[in-house]
């Protein structure tokens, strides 16, 4: 018998007008990047402000101005006053450039990398190659560089609240963050923990980066850096290696490869840990299935994978077990211990 998911939802084939806001969800998206990119959210971090002074302050021509503003009213990112906008709770809180809980590194990438990427998916489809530039240019530009960092960090930041949690940190003394970026994840772990030392393992473009973003978290003299391809190289040995938002980028094949190193650079007792936007098994997650198609639009071979096909890869590797939990709003840990 043939199981039909998502049988008792509304179908949008009886709902033109549905299907229609369906097909124009871009241009709500659209205002939230734009936005994001004009600095409106940092600019009214000041205080409110009227459509003609917003204007002013962003250099804008004035046509549109006030349905932009009204739009972003409507979304729940602005609070309207008389004739005054005001950044809304989520705006103020996430949104605001130099807040530590800013989180638009990722709505400026999206705006600048993945919006133009998504309008080429059907591309990507005929073809299966990514439609964004190269990640060795990203990487040779340092504003282009500064901004994946900035990305990486506004993401994964999010997410070290739970890793805290999730794991027992106190009990261990070493730890290696294997395509690590800038450092943010160790250097936040190392942060809550003063005994823990370790290692951040990512390409040499991205050191001075690393070193000076580890410096500015105030764990230098306990994190470095170690540049370094974790395909071609060896891997740094710790108690706890992490694999965050890196087995995505890959296809099925190297995933495994790196786990296996992996498991071969870790001490018996050690612990992998791997967080992704894992797959559910049904395939219903929307948020997941989306974040799949951005490695389909991003990378040569990446995709999102089953919480099961992760378990695979880690008892081919040879752990003895492993632990899933769910993380942050779409992302799922698994621990594999050896």
């Amino acid at each position: 018998m043939t199981t039909v998911i998502n049988a008792s939802a509304p179908s949008l084939a009886a709902d033109p007008v549905a299907i229609k806001r369906l097909g124009n969800a871009f241009c709500e998206a659209k205002l939230l990047l734009t936005a994001t990119e004009l600095g409106l959210f940092t600019t009214l971090d000041a205080g409110p402000a009227t459509a003609e002074q917003v204007r002013a302050q962003l250099g804008l021509a004035g046509r549109g101005v006030r349905d932009f503003l009204d739009g972003l009213v409507a979304l729940g990112l602005l609070d309207r006053v008389g004739d005054s906008y005001a950044n809304g709770s989520a705006a103020s809180e996430f949104l605001v450039r130099g807040k530590e809980s800013y989180a638009g590194g990722f709505i400026e990438r999206a705006n600048r990398m993945l919006y133009p990427a998504w309008g080429k998916l059907t591309e990507a489809l005929r073809t299966g190659a990514p439609q964004t530039q190269p990640h060795g240019e990203v990487l040779a530009d340092p504003a282009k560089l500064s901004s994946y960092l900035g990305m990486m960090d506004s993401v994964n930041g999010l997410l070290v609240g739970d890793l805290l949690t999730l794991f027992p940190w106190s009990e261990r003394a070493t730890v290696a963050d294997i395509g690590g970026a800038r450092g943010n994840v160790a250097g936040l772990l190392a942060s809550a923990n003063p005994q823990l030392r370790g290692t951040v393992f990512d390409l040499p473009a991205i050191a001075v980066a690393a070193r000076d973003h580890l410096a500015a978290l105030g764990v230098s003299d306990r994190i470095t850096f170690r540049p370094g391809d974790f395909f071609a190289d060896d891997l740094p040995s710790a108690d706890v290696l992490i694999l965050g938002h890196v087995l995505h980028n890959w296809s099925p094949g190297q995933r495994q490869e790196l786990v296996d190193k992996c498991y071969a650079a870790l001490p018996s007792g050690g612990a992998l840990l791997i967080y992704d936007a894992m797959l559910d098994d049904e395939r219903q997650d929307l948020s997941q299935l989306l974040v799949s198609i951005n490695m389909l639009l991003v990378t040569e071979g990446g995709s999102e994978y089953p919480v099961g096909e992760c378990r695979d890869y880690l008892r081919k590797a040879g752990f003895a077990r492993a632990v899933a939990h769910s993380l942050g709003a779409n992302n799922t840990l698994v621990i594999g211990y050896k």
